[in-house]
């Protein structure tokens, strides 16, 4: 009897808690990575997840404490820095490869997020290769 009232305490807890379950997160996660060059939408993640948009949303960001808009986003910058490091692809081809519209949106979000342009962050963390 002990033990089923603490597996219960757990239970609730998980769920005061709000947060995704393990294979939730690893799921969501991996859609998203896997559709890093596309749009995929936070209701299809969610419906993976087995969740309605609005829930999958609120209890994403208390696990991952991002939206998935910006988990996504910073995947697709961390992309975009290692393409920068290591492909002599143009920035354009760069900014679509990681999913931005157009090389003006991967600056400008490179920018706001990095702090400088993609090209100056390239000059100083460029592979000795290159």
């Amino acid at each position: 009897m002990k033990n089923e009232t603490c597996a219960s305490s757990l239970k609730d807890l998980t769920k005061q808690t709000g947060q995704l379950k393990p294979w939730q997160i690893q799921r969501a996660e991996q859609l998203m990575l896997d559709n890093l060059d596309a749009d995929i939408s936070v209701a299809a993640i969610a419906q993976a997840c087995a969740l309605s948009r609005s829930h999958f949303t609120r209890q994403f960001k208390r696990s991952t404490l991002l939206s998935p808009k910006e988990w996504m986003r910073e995947q697709r910058i961390l992309r975009g820095k290692q393409l920068l490091q290591t492909s002599r692809l143009l920035l354009a081809d760069i900014a679509l490869e990681c999913g931005f519209s157009d090389q003006s949106h991967f600056c400008r979000t490179f920018v706001r997020t990095e702090g400088v342009t993609p090209r100056a962050w390239k000059q100083n963390n460029q592979s000795p290769a290159l």
